[in-house]
């Protein structure tokens, strides 16, 4: 089913986002996660695409393919450009189709040394093809403006050429203020920015991941958040309770603000996808 069907008036669907483990993915791994989401009922899985251009599409695809083919779940793949040609996306289009892929989130991905952009320099580029090749294609937004773009305005204007490109939904990289996500959304429609926007939220889980989720995704900490993190200093296993709380709390109020839909950056956990949807169910938001 094509992502863009979920988004209905009335309705705020939930989804999901996983990736595949590092090195030889075990089967079983994937499978016992899917698992554990598929009871959930999430509008759709999102599956990453590797970091750092290690080309880690094979286990994207496969799995997506077991998410649909063995759960019954709605997938999407992430697809980067970053140093692609026409001709190997093309191949990954095709093995998607294969797999019965219908859902393509296209991205530009992080920059490699030493591999230049050549066709694709930006996800606005690869966007025309995917959807020309049949896909539903969805597309990266950023809250507070992407960490290589110092001009929050040129990071709308950017969506904007990203939605005039072909994208038919939006998913936001992280955030931990509910306010900057909101001005965010007044700031794209104000823009001409009409297709649906779903905010993602990662909880935290320790100080050393959330310094890493800051200086990558350049997102700004919150007071209240650093007052956690100074609280709970030397007791993880609290930290990380506290941080799936703090997380569920901005999932209820973006669901009472009647956002378009709201994703969860589940690190490969279905306890949080699980804690999240208990909150949102508690709160009648779905």
């Amino acid at each position: 089913m094509h992502i863009a069907k979920v988004y209905e008036p009335g309705k705020i669907p939930v989804s999901f986002e996983t990736f595949p483990p590092k090195g030889e993915m075990p089967v079983e791994e994937a499978r016992g996660l899917m698992a554990g989401l598929a009871p959930l009922n999430p509008a759709f899985v999102s599956v990453t695409y590797s970091a750092g251009g290690a080309g880690n599409s094979e286990r994207t695809v496969d799995v997506a393919k077991m998410g649909q083919d063995e759960f019954g779940l709605t997938c999407m793949a992430h697809l980067t450009c970053m140093g692609a040609t026409k001709e190997s996306v093309a191949r990954e289009f095709e093995r998607m189709r294969e797999a019965g892929i219908e859902n393509v989130l296209a991205l530009r991905g992080d920059k490699v040394p030493g591999r230049d952009a050549d066709v694709f320099h930006y996800a606005k580029d690869l966007i025309p093809l995917a959807r020309e090749a049949g896909f539903c294609v969805g597309a990266a937004a950023y809250p507070e403006g992407h960490v290589d773009c110092l001009d929050f305005d040129a990071s709308i204007r950017h969506l904007k050429e990203k939605q005039d490109a072909g994208a038919e939904f939006f998913v936001t990289q992280l955030f931990f203020e509910n306010d900057v996500a909101l001005r965010f959304l007044d700031a794209a429609r104000s823009a001409g920015i009409t297709v649906p926007i779903t905010f993602g939220i990662m909880p935290f889980m320790s100080k050393a991941q959330l310094t890493r989720m800051i200086f990558m995704c350049g997102a700004s900490l919150p007071s209240p958040i650093i007052k956690l993190l100074n609280h709970y200093e030397g007791d993880e296993e609290s930290l990380r309770q506290a941080g799936i709380e703090y997380a569920c709390k901005q999932f209820v109020e973006l669901g009472r603000e009647g956002v378009d839909g709201l994703h969860v950056y589940t690190m490969n956990r279905a306890d949080i996808a699980s804690a999240v949807m208990e909150a949102l169910r508690g709160a009648g938001i779905v």
